[in-house]
């Protein structure tokens, strides 16, 4: 019935302050009940977000969490009536009651059907073995495919092929839009991603919650290791349909590469948080540090996030160019 949600959201849309649409089934405004910042005019930090089949609420400011039936309850009394018998309209009381979801089985996409899934691999097979070594945890396994021919299966021309670890981009209702193959050997480029939709190429979000902080790495990888994290995949994180509040962007530990530097300082300019690594942290990504040992990482993510001003002065005394 998110069809319903989504309706009464529009309903309601003239009462919220800065309202807009960031993308589908993410609405951005201003609180309702905290009211955001009263100095700074132009802060919104309330989200209308999907989970599941119906549409949530969240502010990033008071932290007020809720269903949005609740907000349109609270905006306005009349609409919410509507609201309530169109809901619930045909529906048995015991489903009223109780409304127990069917479960959901997810369906292979068809774009996966000639790959054979990491999980179904004895543990004893070679890619299997390239998880174990990357450490990256079971629970993810089911993310990962084996592709015999990579440029075959993904209509690419060339004069050889090979073998590569395939890592599936869905979208927010589980369909694939795009992949990237990992080469096991020496293959040049390292990472190749091709796309089946004109979609920008993040990887994640099937799984998000955008009711909180949502974290966005560069790699699919690395995501894997943090609570509630996107990738980019190598796109230009300015393009991507994200809304600065409620996100922290978490490049690479790179402070001598121009092209990093040049991107935080971007970033920093456009009013995004992101994450000026300590000194002590050597490694170069999230993977590299998990396995060189590196404990507490969303603390020292947390502790290292900074935006504006204090991010210019961090990143003045980080950068090494």
């Amino acid at each position: 019935m998110i069809h319903v949600d989504l309706k009464y959201i529009n309903l309601v849309s003239p009462l919220l302050d800065k309202f807009h649409k960031v993308r589908d089934y993410l609405f951005n405004f201003r609180c309702p009940y905290c009211g955001d910042s009263q100095k700074m005019k132009n802060k919104a930090r309330g989200y209308f977000y999907r989970k599941g089949e119906q549409m949530n609420y969240m502010c990033h400011n008071c932290g007020k969490s809720t269903t949005a039936s609740k907000v349109i309850e609270y905006l306005d009394q009349d609409i919410y009536k509507e609201y309530v018998k169109e809901r619930w309209v045909g529906q048995s009381e015991d489903e009223i009651e109780y409304n127990f979801e069917t479960p959901k089985f997810k369906k292979k996409d068809p774009k996966l059907k000639d790959l054979i899934p990491i999980n179904k691999l004895s543990k004893g097979h070679p890619v299997h073995q390239v998880l174990i070594d990357r450490q990256i945890p079971e629970k993810h396994y089911d993310k990962f495919f084996l592709c015999h021919k990579f440029y075959s299966w993904a209509d690419i021309s060339s004069n050889q092929d090979h073998p590569r670890l395939v890592i599936p981009f869905y979208d927010e209702d589980g369909n694939v839009f795009a992949a990237q193959g990992r080469a096991f050997g020496k293959e040049q480029p390292k990472y190749l991603t091709v796309k089946f939709e004109d979609k920008p190429k993040i990887f994640g979000l099937e799984r998000i919650d955008w009711g909180r902080r949502v974290f966005v790495v560069e790699g699919p990888i690395d995501s894997l290791f943090l609570d509630n994290a996107l990738a980019v995949a190598g796109a230009d994180f300015m393009y991507m349909p994200l809304d600065k509040d409620g996100v922290t962007i978490v490049l690479d530990n790179e402070p001598r590469s121009r092209e990093i530097v040049e991107r935080m300082e971007k970033l920093i300019e456009n009013d995004y948080s992101l994450v000026i690594w300590p000194d002590y942290i050597l490694q170069k990504d999230i993977n590299d540090m998990v396995l060189a040992g590196v404990e507490n990482l969303s603390s020292i993510i947390n502790q290292n996030t900074f935006s504006g001003l204090q991010a210019r002065m961090r990143l003045a005394a980080w950068k090494r160019i």
